[in-house]
């Protein structure tokens, strides 16, 4: 790459300024080779690999953000679905689940001692059925998050392909409530998937899936805040200039992702894998995506005109990230997760936003119901149904979405969570009951469209 001048006193002025930065380098680790029967030698394993294959990543990270002067926030690892490794050693045992939950502080340790920020993979992809270890996984969800600091565990029960598991969304509606009850901060680190990437550097979603290298760099890029200053100088542009616009900025913040996570392959002397595009804000001043819409002349976001906007900043980004780089892979687009943009909380606090409006922007954002904080005493069905939905647009629509819900407090109260998972206020839910839907089970089957591959 040859960049000019310019770009880099641009660059240079957009980390200053606009809260520019790498959001995430995740180096994702095969741990195939670490299963066996016995669940105190795999965890041996487990430990002696993630620790061996990253202990430069958190030094590189940071020598790489001396040479470029380019902020990297967080470090994080991604492993493969630990429930593909527990049938062997803990399918029948009655401690199962503990041995389970000794795997999942076997990798908050490894991520403790390599000072990364977080590590995922505490993960089961049951979109078809349940093999007997994403049982056990997924009855362990509530006291591996409840015990751990740093790992973050996903659960996809859907695909285009093979429809929806409503006997998973169910159990997973019941697995975020009792998460919720030992401490709420665990819900913040569990999504449910449909159509999950097996690329994804983002938590809590991140796992190394299938088809993946022993070892690969995944970049996650960020940058609301510059889109949403260069949009903010245009207010007599049209629409269409508007896409030009955000399509060039793309452009330019991706060009610097790629550029760091070469730089990061090539010293770690592992392969360099994707750039996910996704726009991740942060709960500071001004670095919002939420401001972005608000940005291009929406009062407040929420209100009618959101999702044609959110749709015309995802695929802009897209477009030009795409252009940008030939390995764009993971979620890429626009995040909206409330409680990590002011922009989203001040809407909520406002009741410019609500979750029926939430969900339909969420049929052309990244991903879907992201860090939203509902009332503590939800029923576990109204969750699942949540979920359903969520999947239902994703299986449709051929794309991820996922749910990151948290229970907590009284409906109108604000709950804080610390650091980037920033704090919302409880959003009210319909009153009505889905209990008798989600209880029937079995399988939605894929949609039509599945058929055309």
């Amino acid at each position: 790459m040859i960049y000019s001048i310019e770009e880099i006193l641009e660059t240079v002025r957009m980390i200053q300024a606009e809260h520019l930065d790498i959001r995430t380098v995740t180096m994702g680790i095969s741990l195939r080779g670490c299963a066996c029967d016995n669940i105190r030698e795999m965890n041996r394993r487990i430990y002696e690999t993630v620790t061996s294959r990253a202990k430069r990543l958190v030094s590189e990270a940071r020598a790489v953000e001396q040479k470029f002067g380019i902020p990297i926030v967080n470090k994080r690892i991604s492993v493969t679905p630990i429930a593909s490794l527990l049938d062997a050693p803990l399918a029948g045992d009655k401690k199962a689940v503990e041995g389970a939950v000794s795997v999942a502080k076997t990798l908050d340790r490894a991520a403790r001692d390599l000072n990364v920020d977080f590590i995922g993979g505490y993960s089961a992809l049951v979109h078809k059925g349940f093999t007997a270890g994403d049982s056990i996984l997924i009855s362990s969800i509530p006291e591996a998050l409840a015990s751990t600091e740093r790992v973050c565990s996903s659960v996809n029960v859907a695909t285009t392909k093979s429809g929806i598991n409503m006997d998973a969304v169910l159990l997973m509606g019941q697995v975020i409530k009792r998460t919720a009850e030992l401490n709420p901060v665990g819900c913040a680190k569990l999504v449910v998937f449909a159509n999950a990437p097996s690329d994804n550097p983002f938590m809590a979603g991140a796992f190394h899936g299938d088809g993946e290298p022993e070892t690969v760099i995944n970049v996650g890029i960020s940058g609301p805040g510059v889109v949403r200053a260069v949009l903010s100088q245009m207010k007599d542009a049209d629409l269409g200039e508007l896409s030009e616009t955000i399509k060039r900025t793309s452009f330019k913040i991706t060009r610097m992702g790629e550029l760091v996570g070469r730089e990061m392959a090539e010293r770690l002397g592992v392969e360099f894998g994707i750039v996910d595009l996704s726009l991740a804000p942060t709960p500071a001043e001004g670095d919002s995506v939420a401001n972005i819409l608000e940005a291009m002349g929406l009062e407040k976001c929420g209100t009618h005109g959101t999702t044609a906007a959110l749709a015309l900043l995802t695929d802009a980004v897209k477009k030009g990230g795409a252009m940008a780089t030939s390995y764009t892979g993971g979620l890429s687009g626009a995040f909206i997760p409330v409680s990590e943009d002011a922009g989203m909380v001040d809407s909520v606090k406002r009741g410019a936003i609500t979750i029926d409006k939430l969900e339909a922007m969420t049929s052309v954002c990244s991903v879907g119901l992201d860090m939203l904080v509902v009332p503590g005493d939800t029923p576990p069905e109204t969750i699942s149904a949540i979920i359903a939905d969520e999947c239902a647009i994703g299986v449709i629509n051929g794309k991820t979405t996922g749910v990151r819900i948290i229970p907590a407090g009284k409906e109108g109260e604000y709950v804080e969570f610390g650091g980037l998972l920033g704090g919302s206020y409880v959003m009210p839910l319909n009153r009505f009951s889905s209990a008798g839907f989600v209880r029937r089970g079995g399988r939605i089957p894929p949609p039509i469209q599945s058929f055309k591959n």
